[in-house]
């Protein structure tokens, strides 16, 4: 999936030691920084280690978010906020302006529940925590609305693609299958809109891809459509469905080279040369042919000039992001702890603020090489 999926780089973020000397006056608050800073480590260690699993990533963000919570949230859970909310600034740098498609079946499951968990943390920070920041958040920087929108629906869309990869599998219904992809192609050209207004220098990479992706899913709902169609008797109306899904495809195919060709953020992922895009276009040349020899041989019905209006409707499959919460606070929070931060011995010069001038250095991907292209096989 790493080279079918367009990934902005992965947010780098400034070294934060939670060093509070004359603040931390007790052994309690002491080890809490202690615990702080290396379950902090962990967690962006994980980010670039190829044997991590879901199961790792959610341990080591559960210990750290619990820790952290005692420095965001009263411990007597009203609504008030911890009396460290802005003892310590984080710096980060932004995706946009800083710096195998064959898989098992428990691997596919696990993707789709990956990206559905993704687009429910995205949504829960659009919706409960970037409307408590001090300061809002900056026009086409990560934590905007629309980069935000645009990450929850890119997931979403994503997450339907391993099921209507299942779905081709199983050899479901054509009906199914078109009305899957239909709704998939809803949901990038949706992320694209969302993106329309951001500056063309840091958005274009990442608007090809999902314009590549919805003309991807557009032709494969007219495919299957076509084949809904014939199945009905419906022979001039599948050819032009056909044609239509044929258009569509020349389109992806054209948008897949410009994406390669446009310059951008994240690495260039090569979806034209991956099985699973070739073989639709092997899929609606061999069905419009099969269509078009009927049609002169048994149905001789007129060709449409208009294409059949996809009004079509996913009765299951279709993904929604999963609730997302933050782990309860440590249990090492506890009143005693709280009243050993004394935040009137912190220094007026504060040094825990991030400096205008620092910079962060981006994180090092790992350089995942693409495995023998097998097609889109979920065994």
């Amino acid at each position: 999936m790493t080279h079918w999926f367009h990934r902005n780089p992965l947010k780098a973020t400034a070294p934060v030691a939670f060093n509070y000397y004359g603040v931390a006056a007790g052994p309690a608050a002491s080890k809490i920084c202690s615990d702080l800073r290396s379950c902090r480590a962990r967690l962006l260690e994980l980010f670039t280690d190829l044997s991590c699993n879901p199961e790792m990533m959610k341990n080591a963000a559960d210990s750290y978010f619990s820790l952290l919570q005692g420095f965001i949230n009263s411990l007597d859970e009203s609504t008030q906020e911890s009396k460290l909310r802005y003892i310590q600034n984080f710096k980060w740098t932004d995706t946009l302006q800083g710096q195998v498609p064959s898989i098992t079946e428990d691997e596919a499951k696990e993707v789709h529940r990956s990206l559905k968990i993704a687009a429910g943390i995205f949504k829960h920070l659009k919706e409960s925590q970037i409307p408590k920041l001090i300061t809002p958040a900056e026009k086409g920087r990560d934590l905007e609305a629309r980069l935000l929108e645009a990450y929850v629906v890119q997931c979403q869309a994503e997450a339907q693609e391993v099921t209507i990869a299942r779905a081709i599998e199983l050899k479901h219904a054509p009906g199914l299958i078109a009305a899957l992809a239909y709704e998939t192609a809803n949901f990038y050209q949706k992320a694209d809109h969302t993106l329309s207004s951001l500056e063309p220098a840091y958005s274009a990479k990442w608007r090809k891809y999902l314009h590549l992706k919805m003309c991807f899913y557009t032709a494969y709902a007219y495919c299957y459509h076509g084949q809904t169609l014939l199945a009905s008797d419906k022979c001039g109306e599948a050819i032009r469905s056909l044609q239509e899904a044929e258009k569509f495809y020349a389109k992806a195919e054209a948008l897949c080279k410009e994406y390669g060709e446009t310059k951008g953020p994240g690495p260039t992922v090569k979806p034209s040369g991956h099985l699973f895009f070739r073989k639709l276009g092997n899929l609606v040349k061999n069905t419009l042919e099969k269509c078009q020899r009927e049609n002169g041989f048994i149905y001789f019905q007129k060709i449409p000039t208009e294409a059949p209006q996809l009004e079509l409707k996913a009765n299951y499959g279709l993904v929604e992001p999963v609730p997302f919460e933050f782990p309860p606070t440590s249990a090492h929070w506890t009143p005693d702890t709280l009243a050993a931060f004394d935040l009137t011995k912190r220094p007026k010069d504060d040094s825990t603020k991030s400096k205008p001038e620092e910079t962060v250095k981006p994180v090092k991907e790992p350089d995942i090489k693409p495995q023998k292209d097998t097609g889109c096989s979920i065994s």
